[in-house]
């Protein structure tokens, strides 16, 4: 399953809506300290966001700030109307109580879909923004026509960023779902029974071939950077490839699939800052 090119068709859509919107829309992304990886992820959502049409806002702050300084830098973007999406991006320094930071987000511009908020109304089914990775794996799936009603479902990864969020998204899609997490026993006895195994643990090459059923679809939310600076996903993706039927590679998978899934967030905002449901 192509990430990169199914990204590429959503930004194209994305463009034309922007384009016939009555304002720009804005999204701002804070980042805190110099985390080189965090960096040029940072990078590459403003430029996408900006590829698109789109008003970006870089805030840049130093690893020495303190949470009082990223309160208020957060509380000015609240009040800031050309601002319809706030990121602040994670992990944060941890001097900074992360919840705390996440909680002083308004909802209304919780592109990244973490406010409790947000979240409560994930669980009962009530969605306002979906989390973008979560988001993204379900769009991904629903392009290459991939059922889930019916079928057995299998989440390694228990966070509250992608497994917890998803569990409850493929629930409400009628799956039977699974959710492992680091203290799960002879895991691949339980990844063997998924005909859809979604595995976001970050753990290198965690799913080999023995883990999975022939004809899985395979889905690697994972992602972790060698010493040697190559880039891998929980999957061992060469071993899996002949047994599965779909799976997604590591990088050009997910990874494209949540940064656009935070313009369609960010899209959301401003249709609803205008009185406007989107979608």
């Amino acid at each position: 399953m192509d990430g990169r090119y199914v990204s590429d068709l959503l930004q194209k859509e994305i463009v034309c809506e922007v384009s016939s919107l009555p304002c720009q829309p804005g999204l701002a992304v804070v980042l805190v300290g110099d985390d080189p990886a965090s960096q040029i992820y940072v990078k590459h959502k403003v430029r996408v966001c900006e590829r698109v049409g789109m008003r970006s806002k870089f805030i840049s702050l130093p690893n020495t700030t303190s949470q009082r300084v990223l309160l208020d830098v957060v509380s000015d973007l609240n009040q800031d109307n050309s601002v319809h999406g706030i990121l602040v991006q994670l992990p944060l320094p941890k001097s900074i109580q992360t919840q705390l930071i996440i909680e002083s987000i308004s909802p209304d511009k919780d592109v990244d879909g973490f406010h409790p908020y947000n979240v409560g109304r994930l669980s009962v089914g009530h969605h306002s923004f979906l989390p973008c990775t979560p988001r993204g794996v379900l769009y991904l799936l629903d392009y290459y026509n991939i059922p889930l009603s019916g079928k057995r479902c299998v989440v390694v990864g228990a966070s509250n960023i992608v497994g917890k969020p998803l569990a409850l998204l493929l629930l409400q899609r009628g799956a039977t779902v699974t959710v492992c997490n680091s203290l799960t026993r002879d895991l691949p006895l339980i990844t063997r029974t998924a005909d859809i195994l979604f595995s976001a643990t970050g753990c290198p090459h965690l799913i080999g071939s023995d883990s999975i059923a022939c004809g899985a679809v395979v889905v690697d939310i994972g992602i972790h950077r060698g010493e040697d600076g190559k880039i891998v996903g929980d999957v061992d993706f060469e071993a899996c490839l002949p047994k599965a039927s779909y799976i997604t590679p590591v990088p050009g998978g997910i990874g494209p699939m949540t940064i656009a899934m935070l313009l369609k967030n960010t899209l959301q905002a401003v249709f609803s800052s205008l009185g406007r449901l989107y979608g």
